[in-house]
């Protein structure tokens, strides 16, 4: 009988380690997603920021450098969207996919109208 309670007793440490492990692994797949997320909005940042300060950018209107800007930086962007889409999935996977990627895709427009807004307050006034 002590052997049956000794071998119980196993069988629930080892179910609450796998449990907590499992716990830990999501936390650290959270935590993962969250940091490649960060890294890849961090990366489209800089390529953006280096399209913006290109000196061929003189003389560009507003319109010209937004489409310049919009098909800048293809691989970051593509990146910094799948990156924030998995973070987004890993946080709220009871959230339709379709959402996340509008979401993942409204934060790149976002980075695009940013550094098309910068760049036309800091554009010298036209002589």
């Amino acid at each position: 009988m002590r052997m049956l309670m000794v071998g119980a007793a196993l069988v629930m440490m080892t179910s609450a380690a796998m449990t907590f492990g499992a716990m830990a692994d999501d936390d650290d797949d959270a935590k993962g997603a969250q940091k490649l997320a960060m890294q890849g909005r961090d990366d489209y940042w800089h390529c953006l920021a280096r399209e913006y300060s290109r000196d061929s950018n003189q003389g560009m209107s507003e319109q010209d450098f937004g489409r310049s800007v919009a098909g800048a930086c293809p691989s970051e962007r593509q990146y910094y969207r799948v990156a924030l889409l998995d973070y987004l999935t890993t946080q709220y996977p009871n959230i339709d996919a379709g959402a996340h990627l509008a979401t993942a895709n409204r934060a790149v427009e976002s980075a695009q109208k940013d550094i098309v807004t910068a760049f036309v307050k800091h554009r010298p006034p036209a002589k």
